[in-house]
């Protein structure tokens, strides 16, 4: 391939991603997305403090 044609085709791939990015997205996706991000946070949330927690344990049964 040479390189104008390399440069050509980049050029109509980019130019093809703002049409892309100004879909419509009906707002049931977009309300299930946001409560899917809310229930990831959520267990993200507990893992997290679960694992603190273990850290926690045993860093006092190391000290005492």
């Amino acid at each position: 391939m040479s390189k104008k044609a390399i440069v050509l085709s980049s050029a109509a791939s980019f130019s093809v991603v703002p049409v892309l990015a100004m879909a419509e997205v009906p707002a049931s996706v977009t309300a299930s997305i946001t409560e899917a991000v809310t229930d990831v946070a959520t267990i993200g949330a507990a893992v997290l403090g679960v694992i603190i927690g273990i850290y926690v344990f045993k860093w006092l049964r190391r000290t005492f």
